[in-house]
Formats: structure tokens, sequence, C-alpha cells
């Protein structure tokens, strides 16, 4: 679910992802964003908020953060992560599916503000700078009410307003502050609380690359809980995978391809954060099973359903990304992120034939097949390793770490290594590295490593 970004001209990406972040899709006071849009100013949304839609757009804020080092990304990515932390995140780590449009009837009565109410809420002091960082007005812009939306950035706005950009966000965090706590008192918008496993997969996924670019352990360890969660509550005995489970209540339906391949693909990303080798090892025996039930050997691709499913009238491939990416396209992401760590010759056949028979549809629709692109992109390219050798846990691990996360790698996997730590079966390649310091950094291409770069400080210029 990478940022598909020519990262020499990102002017469209960025003005998209800021457009959608000021807009009323965007929750301004509480984060995270609404289903979609009705109209081409991002401004009315549906106010149904889907853990997908919030996992994907935070991967995709994460990546700009990443790219242009902007923290304005950052701060839509963070701000996403803890509305999802706050509303959708169970007692026992899970995510729940969804947050409810409607409240007493009315679609959007939690959300929407009358000028008198906001005046009144914020104060004579803050007024003025509420309504007009939020483009309000006495007739409102959604049936008479306002949805809150951005029209300027920060400097832009205190420019206007005659104050210092300081000055002006620590009044707007006054403002938001206020009518955050009034908003909450109004009756709240109910949940969905399904537990679905591929939907938690892409919100592992999301926490997990936000922990490592941003440096939040909170966020790493959100990914862990749910992980755990899922791994222990919505797999069967023998490793199989099912749909969805609720709070209480036990698992049920058996899984799609998508559960698979997006669990999967969380798992990869949250063992890179957290270096937790028991989730590489899940989501090999997750590829292993995408193998064996899923895989159409004969033709390519992959079934959405297992072999050994309920009997349909057609058993139907998932190529198309929709709302969420095709899960052909996550199932194959996740065999050639695997085959970068350990050769395995089935995946890799199977990658081959899954990626030459999506040829026609990558060729001519190609905004229908984005993350088969990047598949294809990732699998092309050069393999590229960056290993952190040291103690396991000690803080110049940590930074080194830091220090690689911080930089968009579409093309990386990251390691870290212990020389004193039992040897992982899974991974032979790290033996022969060696610690030669505090630290040591290794930077490979299909594992042939540069001249090792020794110590934190000449890893933080390395990594630049």
């Amino acid at each position: 679910m990478e940022l598909l970004l020519d990262m020499n001209s990102p002017g469209m990406v960025e003005l998209t992802l800021r457009r959608m972040a000021d807009g009323g899709i965007h929750d301004q006071l509480g984060g995270g964003f609404c289903r979609y849009s009705v109209d081409e100013r991002w401004e009315i949304p549906h106010f149904e908020k889907m853990l997908y839609d919030n996992a994907l757009l935070t991967q995709a804020y994460v990546e700009a953060f990443q790219v242009t080092g902007d923290g304005f990304f950052r701060q839509v990515a963070c701000e996403t992560l803890d509305y999802v932390l706050r509303e959708l995140t169970s007692p026992a780590g899970g995510f729940f599916s969804t947050q409810d449009a409607d409240t007493e009837g009315e679609e959007g009565k939690f959300f929407v503000w009358s000028l008198d109410e906001i005046e009144r809420v914020v104060g004579p002091e803050l007024a003025d700078i509420a309504v007009r960082s939020f483009g309000v007005t006495e007739g409102g812009n959604f049936e008479g009410h306002n949805i809150l939306c951005r029209s300027r950035s920060d400097a832009d706005e205190a420019k206007r307003q005659g104050v210092s950009v300081e000055e002006f966000r620590a009044k707007l965090a006054e403002v938001k502050c206020a009518l955050y706590a009034a908003r909450a008192k109004r009756v709240a918008p109910g949940r969905d609380e399904k537990i679905l496993t591929g939907w938690n997969g892409l919100m592992i996924a999301a926490f997990a690359q936000a922990g490592m670019a941003f440096g939040e352990a909170r966020y790493v360890e959100a990914a862990r809980r749910a992980a755990d969660f899922v791994l222990a509550n919505l797999r069967g005995p023998d490793g199989r995978l099912f749909r969805t489970c609720g709070v209480g209540q036990p698992a049920k339906l058996t899984g799609y391809l998508e559960d698979y391949a997006y669990l999967a693909d969380g798992l990869l990303t949250l063992h890179e954060a957290s270096q937790e080798r028991k989730y590489l090892h899940a989501a090999r025996e997750l590829a292993a099973l995408m193998l064996t039930h899923f895989a159409d050997t004969a033709n390519g691709n992959f079934y959405f359903t297992a072999d050994d499913h309920e009997a349909l009238i057609a058993r139907t491939k998932d190529l198309h990304d929709n709302a969420t990416p095709a899960a052909n396209a996550v199932a194959v992401t996740v065999l050639v992120r695997l085959n970068a760590l350990t050769s395995d010759a089935s995946a890799s056949a199977q990658v081959t034939r899954t990626l030459s028979a999506c040829a026609p549809l990558m060729a001519e629709s190609p905004q229908a097949a984005s993350q088969l692109l990047l598949a294809l992109d990732r699998h092309a390219a050069a393999s590229e390793e960056f290993v952190v050798v040291g103690p396991a846990g000690s803080p110049e691990v940590a930074a080194a770490l830091r220090h690689v996360h911080a930089k968009y790698r579409p093309h990386a996997t990251v390691l870290a290594h212990d020389p004193s730590s039992p040897a992982d079966a899974l991974l032979p390649q790290l033996t022969p590295m060696t610690n030669l310091g505090d630290v040591t950094l290794y930077h490979c291409r299909d594992f042939a490593c540069d001249a090792p770069v020794v110590g934190l400080t000449a890893i933080e210029t390395a990594c630049r």
C-alpha cells in the first residue's frame, strides 16, 4: 500500500493530501477521515468513518512525510492514528470496523456547528480566530449548519489574522480543545464492533509504519497488540484464518484471500518495526497457506476463496483495486517482500505467474491496478537491505533503526541483528555480519554489502 509517488515531482500528491486534510472529509477536531466526499472540494463528507480508509490514508500521509519532511503530513497521520486508538480500538487490542454517520436519526449531527454555538463555546477572545480559520458562516455550508474546513495553511491564516504562526497555532489549539470538549457531550455516533481480520491487517501496517517513521513506540505497541489479538483469536489450530469475531464472541466465517494477504503484509511491516521474528514467521506461514489454498498455479493469480471453501456458483478472483487494494495485488506484494528475506521457489514462481497474468490489466487499466504496479516495481527493482548490527534493545540500535526508517525507501528491507543471539534459520544471511563498535550498519543489494558504517554519528550521516 505504498504511496505511488514521483519523488522528483510530488506536487500532485502533496496537493491532494493537503486538500483532503483541510476539508470536511477530515475531522478537524477529532482526527480521522470520513468515508468519502460528495463534492469536488472535499468539503461535504458522508460522515461514516471506516477502519480501512483510515489505515490506508495514514500510510499515504506517513510516506508523504518521509519524502518531504513536512510536519503537516506527520500531524495528520498522528491525529488519524490517535482517533483510531481512542474510538476504534477494543480493550483487547483488535480494531473495530466503522463509526456511524448518523446520530439521533440525522446524518452528521454529531459533527456540525452553528455560528452561535461556536461563538458561545470558545468565548469572545477566540471566536474570531475560530470563525475565520474554519470558514464558519451564519448560513453554513451543509443544510444550514457548518462542517469545519480549512482553506489556508497555518502560515497564510496567521498572516491574514495579523499574528505570528506560533501564536496562531497556540490559539487554534485552544479553539479545537474547547470545541472537542463541547462535542464530546453530544450523543456519539454508533460503532460497528466487528473485528475483521483483513482490515486489522491494514491498520496493523499503518501503526507499524508510523511507529517506524516517527520513532513512536506507542504506535508500534498498538500494532503489536492488534497482531497478537488477531493471531490468538482469529486463527485456528491449523493456522487457518477466520474472517471476523466480536468482543467476547468467537471467531466465525472462513477467511478470504484478503484476510491472509492483508494480515501477512501487516505482520511483515510490524516485523520491520519491532524486529520480533515471530511476526516474520507468522507472515511466512500465512503466505504458505495462500499458496496452498488460494493460488491458481495453472493460470496465475489467486482465487478469492480457498480450495476447501463452501461451493459457490463461481470461484472469483479479486484483481482490481477498489476502496481497498486488490487481494491479488497484496498477496503478490507479500510474496515479493518475503522473497527479499528468504528465498522460496514456489513463492517466486507464483510471483512470476501472477504478474504475468495481470500484465494486460496493468497495461490497459493502470488506475485499477496501482498495488499490482507497486508489486511489479518492487519485484523488478534491485533488492535493498539495511541491517543494523548490535545488542538487541540497545539505545544505539534503536536510534540507528530510526535513522533508516526516517526516509521513504520503497524497495528496502530493514533488519536488526544481534550476533550474540541464536541464529534464525530463516535468515542465515545475517550470521556473518558482526558488530564493529556500539552499532554497525550494513547497506546491501541482494546481500552484496557496501563497507560497514560504524557508530551512530556515521550511520546518521549515511542515512540522510
